[in-house]
């Protein structure tokens, strides 16, 4: 199924690209209609945009440069309007369009492209790419390849605004490299939202300048080795990747884990913890100094300036592991008191409610896990994770008290846990794991939600969490192809949505990722891909 080496023979990739195609895109479009004929792109091809400026432009440039290396053809950019040979990519002002939408028309003579932003633009040139043959994955010219598109007329709307996936660096790093090519296999699937988890108690990813020691001590270990070398992002690396992203029509929103999840920033400013417990020693910043505020204040303002999203991701989860000193610590007690606080459960919603308060400043709009939903977090000022699957009442709750609301429930939305029954590394819970048909099939939602209540759900993610996933082959094998059945349930509409027909076009995207290089599980012959090493504790 995949080849380590990319290289097939010359032939081999004749005979792919001189193959019937079979109208194969995921996620399905809107609408489909195939025609008869095909589009062929040679050397005399042109790509037309109009307007000739602005965002229509980079994305004319991001298709002449996607198509340069596997085809060997160098088409012109141009705003010299023709009727024939052209790929035409129109940047319009129309009634009708909802945002990021695109219509795709291709004759024998010229393919159409039209959206009223560069975000449909740039994902009808993502359905043209599914459209061409596999080898035009490629990262080197393959000559003797007949470079065809059939015919076909799409008109296609997302269902939802947001179709994410998080990936978590702070217990296992992979480095910018491996950053970049998850980012790409998004833009394949027409996902938008990259939510970068980037401290944790294992370790701090992000550069810090006014505290160098979150990453130079911080950084040091992950998971599976806690006496690993330091590892992080510079400030640069981020801006590097936070550019990429956006050539790419993605939003990166950072998550500074706090109040919990602090070990590893305590490690290295051990004066602002908050203590922890047995198992999760130093767990907890310290919510009862008036230093502790302002040194996240600190920090969340470098990040602000590192990311332009509006979002700003601060965690508020599971802090119970460790907030058991809270309740003899004096700084706790006496801002418990100041505060009017009965107990340390109101001590940790004093925390978030004053950090989101902190982030709103910020200029940036507060996300955090499904546990800030209990802590009074203002709604207009907040987006909800759903994380826990086994309390869909928070789900409810959030809803109900107004929030937007980004679902990615465990199950079965974390990539972690395994997606076969014989796969024995991963997690699972109660027996229950998360099946590419599962991911397919979500949501269902409670029949009395109202109109006003689904526009509420801004989407769904899922979340790749690395206490398992050492390396980028263990990190395909989880993601791939549950990324697809993502895709789709983010992006088709319910009433298109159709599990036998997903599974008779997955085949096709599959042949795709073995051109990529991507260490997929085959879910149609599971013993065809064994778990890869990865997931072993030193």
């Amino acid at each position: 199924m995949w080849n380590k080496t990319l290289s097939l023979t010359l032939v081999v990739l004749i005979t792919l690209a001189a193959c019937a195609q079979a109208i194969s895109v995921i996620p399905q479009p809107t609408e489909l209609k195939p025609q008869s004929g095909e589009f062929v792109i040679n050397a005399k091809t042109k790509i037309l945009v109009t307007p000739p400026k602005g965002e229509a432009c980079k994305v004319a440039k991001y298709l002449q440069e996607f198509l340069a290396t596997p085809t060997d053809l160098h088409l012109p950019v141009t705003d010299v309007k023709t009727d024939s040979n052209v790929i035409a990519l129109h940047l319009e002002t129309a009634d009708g369009y909802v945002p990021e939408s695109y219509r795709l028309k291709v004759t024998p003579d010229r393919i159409d492209i039209s959206a009223t932003d560069a975000a449909g633009l740039f994902y009808g040139v993502q359905t043209l790419r599914q459209l061409l043959p596999n080898a035009i994955e490629y990262d080197v010219p393959m000559h003797g390849v007949e470079w065809t598109v059939p015919c076909v007329e799409i008109k296609d709307t997302p269902r939802y605004s947001w179709r994410g996936l998080m990936l978590d660096e702070s217990r296992h790093f992979f480095g910018k490299a491996a950053v970049k090519k998850l980012l790409d296999r998004m833009v394949l699937y027409k996902l938008n939202r990259f939510h970068w988890h980037l401290t944790d108690s294992p370790g701090w990813r992000i550069e810090i300048k006014q505290y160098p020691k979150l990453t130079t001590i911080g950084g040091i270990g992950c998971e599976s080795n806690p006496k690993a070398e330091a590892q992080f992002y510079t400030q640069e690396d981020i801006k590097e990747i936070v550019t990429y992203a956006t050539e790419r029509q993605i939003i990166v929103i950072p998550e500074i884990d706090m109040p919990g999840h602090a070990t590893a920033a305590n490690r290295a400013y051990p004066e602002f913890s908050g203590g922890g417990s047995k198992r999760h020693p130093d767990f907890t910043f310290n919510p009862g100094s008036e230093a502790t505020y302002e040194y996240l204040t600190n920090i969340l303002k470098e990040v602000t300036e590192l990311f332009p999203g509006p979002w700003l991701h601060y965690g508020g989860d599971e802090v119970h592991f460790g907030n058991q000193q809270w309740k003899t610590n004096p700084d706790v007690q006496q801002m418990m008191k100041k505060q009017g606080l009965k107990d340390i459960r109101e001590m940790e919603h004093y925390f978030n409610q004053r950090m989101a308060g902190v982030i709103e400043k910020l200029g940036k709009t507060t996300m955090g896990w499904d546990e800030i939903i209990d802590a009074g977090v203002p709604a207009e000022h907040a987006v909800i994770m759903w994380w826990r699957h086994d309390k869909p009442q928070q789900l409810n709750k959030a809803i109900e008290r107004g929030y937007r609301a980004v679902m990615c429930p465990r199950i079965p939305c974390y990539f972690d846990f395994v997606q076969h029954d014989s796969h024995k590394y991963g997690r699972r819970w109660g027996g229950k794991f998360c099946t590419v048909e599962s991911v397919y099939q979500f949501p269902v939602f409670p029949a009395e939600y109202t109109a006003k209540q689904h526009q509420q759900i801004l989407g769904i993610q899922t979340c790749v969490w690395s206490e398992r996933i050492q390396n980028t082959v263990r990190l395909d094998f989880m993601v791939y192809p549950r990324l697809a059945a993502l895709a789709e349930a983010c992006w088709t509409q319910d009433k298109n949505k159709d599990l036998g027909n997903f599974k008779k076009r997955l085949p096709a995207l599959l042949k795709r990722h073995d051109v990529l290089g991507d260490y997929y599980f085959d879910c149609f012959e599971p013993a065809n891909t064994p778990e890869p090493k990865g997931h072993e504790k030193k």
